[in-house]
């Protein structure tokens, strides 16, 4: 199970993302996800893996707020 801090974080990073972004908040929190895990957001062809656990976490978490 993910720290529940760095989710929460992740969570607020990518509901922000999501607003600025139309509201696709699947695709906002597996940007944040990537960014905390490559250190950059990805382009629009990136297509390296992330923590799916991580990302399934902070999706859950965010469509609960």
């Amino acid at each position: 199970m993910p720290n529940q801090e760095l989710v929460d974080a992740l969570v607020r990073q990518g509901l922000a993302l999501s607003v600025s972004a139309g509201g696709e908040l699947e695709r906002s929190c597996w940007m944040v996800v990537h960014e905390h895990h490559h250190g950059v957001r990805p382009s629009e062809y990136d297509i390296r893996e992330i923590d799916e656990e991580l990302y399934l976490a902070v999706l859950e978490a965010a469509r609960q707020h």
